[in-house]
């Protein structure tokens, strides 16, 4: 499939994880790939990789995150695809008994902030295109408790499915789709090193997931290829679980 033949994607977070592997997959489909990240090796080496052009941006900077995108369009003339995926998960965000309000601040502007950031500037070049396709990443945890808590994380991701939910409504007529990718818990660098510090929260989180194993990077890639394509063309404002069965799940098999 070629369906992002001459369209152009921007990707935060581009460098590892799920933006690789999102990154790999739309180029493999005809994108040209603009990675964004904080890390300038891991983000040009990912650049690099799919033929794509790298972009140094702190995702909470509002004069770096305007650059993005206005690169992006002076260079390749377009922007049809803005995955707003930067995001942390830091070991000091835990109870809320014990999370400290620097720590809370913290994941608060790198995965809500950021992605407000995100769409205030994709979505004025893509009313000037009278199209585009922008998909957030929030997470199962937006619409589910954990009595493992991450406060500051799950409040955010909230807040991304709550603020995409009205973007999706509000531009909906100018031909801008606006999604909501939820994943369940994702085999990345990131989920890696934080059950590597405590493997019995890894253990509690498993047990409830009903397909038995957290999803793969690649996985997940393929739900932001498909909402990002014409081939979700009339959705919009949604939430899109793909979690495993967990957010189905009140006893899973055996």
């Amino acid at each position: 499939m070629q369906r992002f033949e001459g369209r152009v994607a921007v990707i935060t977070g581009g460098g590892s994880g799920i933006g690789l592997a999102t990154a790999r997959r739309l180029a493999s489909e005809g994108a040209k790939v603009v990675i964004a990240d904080v890390d300038a090796s891991s983000g040009k080496a990912a650049a690099d990789e799919v033929d794509g052009e790298f972009i140094a941006t702190d995702v909470t900077n509002e004069a770096q995150v305007e650059a993005l995108f206005q690169t992006t369009v002076d260079r390749f003339g377009s922007l049809d695809v803005a995955f707003n995926n930067a995001g942390i998960s830091p070991p000091e965000d835990d109870s809320i008994l014990t999370t400290g309000l620097e720590a809370w601040k913290r994941v608060q502007e790198v995965n809500l902030t950021s992605v407000y950031l995100c769409c205030k500037y994709a979505i004025p070049h893509m009313q000037r295109q009278g199209k585009g396709s922008i998909v957030n990443t929030a997470s199962f945890v937006a619409v589910m408790g954990a009595a493992t808590s991450q406060i500051s994380y799950t409040a955010s991701k909230g807040g991304v499915l709550s603020m995409t939910r009205e973007l999706g409504v509000q531009f909906a007529r100018e031909g801008i789709r606006v999604n909501a990718l939820c994943p369940g818990p994702v085999n990345t660098p990131l989920l890696q090193e934080l059950f590597a510090k405590d493997p019995e929260r890894a253990a509690r989180r498993l047990v409830h997931v009903p397909l038995g194993r957290f999803a793969e990077p690649t996985e997940i890639a393929a739900a932001v290829a498909f909402l990002a394509s014409d081939d979700a063309s009339f959705i919009t404002a949604s939430q899109f679980l793909v979690d495993g069965g967990i957010s189905g799940a009140y006893v899973t098999p055996l």
